[in-house]
């Protein structure tokens, strides 16, 4: 049986001398493995379209509940990753963290859409990196069913007032009120932020603006939930933070 997909390529793995096995994100059917024979080889026909961070249209041939590439043709190669190690190794973890959270053979369309929109913003750098990660994280843990509670302080039921965020149980509080220790400090400015990440329509996902102070307290209250919610730790993320520091240095 042969179908075509549009698919996101997570990750890549190589496989005996040429071959490479694709662990792939598509709107139509969700996350699933592929193997594609011969990539490797210079004159290979799939080479460009399965490397990872690669949106390409694909067709696949199942046998036996194994999927193998047919013929694959580049949608987006998001070329500014390929340039920027940093970059690379940001929407590496963006990979990681879709991998993580999709399930096997489920469509899952918005997952999909939040995937591509972060990339290509930033491959084509639309945004301040640090402000797409934190609205990548925050609404992936939104999609994922795992969407923080921001509407009012969880102690008093007021709005808050000098926001905190609690990253274990996902929900605000007044700096003053009772919340049991372990909050991030979060401010007005950011808290506006995540709100309205939470449900702006994907395409204006990126559409808010935040001073240095508040893109900060956004940066670490989204990693920090994205962390203690997961209960992982991912690998890319920690490259990221390696080539970030020695871009600062």
């Amino acid at each position: 049986m042969f179908k075509t997909i549009k698919a996101l390529v997570l990750r890549e793995v190589r496989y005996k001398e040429a071959d490479r096995i694709l662990t792939l994100l598509s709107a139509e059917e969700g996350k699933l493995t592929a193997k594609a024979r011969g990539a490797l080889r210079k004159s290979s026909r799939t080479g460009a379209a399965t490397q990872q961070l690669t949106y390409a249209e694909m067709t696949l041939f199942a046998n036996k509940g194994k999927w193998t590439v047919n013929e694959a043709s580049v949608l987006e190669g998001f070329d500014g990753l390929r340039t920027d190690l940093e970059a690379f190794a940001l929407g590496s973890y963006f990979a990681e963290c879709l991998e993580a959270l999709s399930v096997e053979d489920e469509p899952d369309a918005e997952l999909m859409q939040l995937g591509l929109n972060s990339l290509y913003a930033l491959s084509r750098g639309l945004c301040e990196a640090r402000l797409i990660k934190a609205a990548f994280e925050l609404r992936l843990m939104c999609l994922s069913g795992y969407a923080p509670d921001l509407t009012a302080c969880a102690c008093c039921g007021g709005e808050p007032r000098d926001p905190v965020f609690h990253p274990s149980d996902g929900r605000v509080y007044c700096r003053t009120c009772p919340h049991g220790g372990g909050t991030l400090p979060l401010g007005g400015e950011a808290l506006a932020a995540m709100r309205y990440i939470s449900s702006a329509p994907a395409k204006k996902l990126l559409s808010f603006s935040l001073g240095d102070e508040g893109a900060s307290a956004l940066a670490a209250v989204a990693e920090s939930y994205l962390l203690r919610q997961t209960e992982r730790r991912f690998g890319t993320l920690d490259y990221y933070k390696q080539v970030r520091l020695q871009n600062i240095e």
